[in-house]
């Protein structure tokens, strides 16, 4: 038997749980896809191609997959003339409302091509190239347009949490626009040598954001978001032949880019001077040392039937590692107080210098520690 009558459930407290049943707060994933969808791009990368090559030359969009047959109205999408091909594509979002967008460094690498930005309304303008990233895979570039544009909000990279909610929005495939993906985030402080399957190119990225949100080929340089609606990261990779592993450049990096360019009209980047490996218990055992962590100043070997050239110099000449006195063979084990190793690269403290900051650095030579000051210098 019933303590109290099925009516007295209809009010006080009985009433409020079937209000909230009929009215549910907002989805935050819609809420944060509102907040950021109209300031995603589309990048068209278009080059002019000889006709003699056109019969023979496969043109094929991000990840090998063949682009949509070029359209012929002037209405249509994505502009193009006799002389020029779509060759590639890309994201991209507005983080100013004068039209400055953030993407991948490889979406934009081509220096023959031109490139073209399609906004949310499917308004088309053409884009010039501010300024590449040197190391990290970040670029800026510019759009003019007759009215402020929609600004993604940014967020922070440093605050994120194992198991965080993300969005992943992009030009899937190249061709489905603000395609929506949400996943979680998988790990931080990744490293990946990423394959450019348009130039070729290999770059070696570290600190990277991994999730499992499903990032395509033509999601390149699309944001990451969080469920707040802001940038947290610049989608750049996935892992070819595995499911639900991509990975994202955090999007601190690219606030320092931004800072810069609006600073001195260009990317700046703290220079150093050595080619090196990270030390290791296997590397420690190959080369002989005596320790197995730090970074092994040593020269490339050049290819088989090529002699070294002054490129493949351990300590770069001039450079301000030289300055400071390093040799090769020398083992930096610590810089501005940060040991290296595997999880933390010379790369990875230099990233947070600024150029013309003294650093103090410490290294090993013939196993004797010794101490020095190198003044870093703008990458070039």
């Amino acid at each position: 038997m019933l303590k109290y009558p099925i009516r007295n459930f209809y009010s006080g407290r009985g009433r409020a749980i079937i209000k909230n049943m009929f009215n549910q707060s907002p989805n935050p994933v819609v809420e944060a896809i509102k907040r950021i969808k109209d300031s995603v791009v589309s990048i068209v990368v278009s080059k002019e191609i000889p006709p003699e090559l056109l019969e023979s030359l496969p043109i094929v969009g991000p990840g090998g997959l063949p682009f949509p047959t070029p359209p012929e109205s002037e209405n249509d999408k994505f502009p193009h003339d006799h002389d020029k091909i779509q060759i590639g594509g890309g994201s991209g979002f507005i983080v100013t409302a004068d039209g400055l967008i953030l993407t991948n460094k490889h979406v934009v690498s081509d220096a023959e091509a031109t490139y073209s930005v399609v906004l949310d309304n499917d308004l088309v303008l053409p884009a010039k190239i501010l300024s590449r990233d040197p190391i990290n895979d970040i670029a800026i570039i510019k759009i003019e347009a007759k009215k402020e544009l929609p600004v993604a909000p940014l967020g922070s990279s440093s605050k994120l949490e194992l198991g965080e909610t993300l969005i992943a929005i992009g030009n899937a495939l190249g061709t489905f626009k603000n395609t929506v993906s949400v996943g979680v985030v998988s790990g931080l402080s990744r490293f990946l040598s990423a394959h450019d399957g348009m130039s070729g190119a290999v770059a070696h990225l570290r600190g990277l954001i991994q999730t499992d949100a499903a990032i395509n080929p033509g999601n390149s340089g699309g944001p990451l978001v969080n469920v707040r609606g802001e940038a947290v990261g610049i989608n750049v990779a996935t892992v070819m032949g595995a499911e639900n592993i991509g990975f994202a450049i955090p999007i601190n990096s690219a606030k320092r880019d931004l800072e810069d360019l609006k600073k001195f009209g260009h990317i700046r980047k703290p220079f150093f001077g050595v080619r090196y490996v990270i030390l290791n218990k296997e590397l420690k055992s190959q080369f002989r040392l005596s320790v197995e962590n730090g970074a092994y100043v040593i020269k490339e070997d050049p290819p088989a039937g090529r002699a070294g050239i002054p490129g493949d110099d351990a300590v770069v000449p001039g450079s301000p590692a030289e300055k400071a006195g390093i040799k090769e063979k020398d083992i930096i084990i610590e810089l501005k107080g940060r040991p290296i190793t595997e999880k933390t690269t010379l790369q990875d403290v230099l990233e947070n210098c600024e150029v013309g900051e003294k650093v103090p650095l410490t290294y090993l030579r013939g196993g004797k520690e010794a101490k020095t000051e190198v003044v870093l210098e703008e990458r070039k």
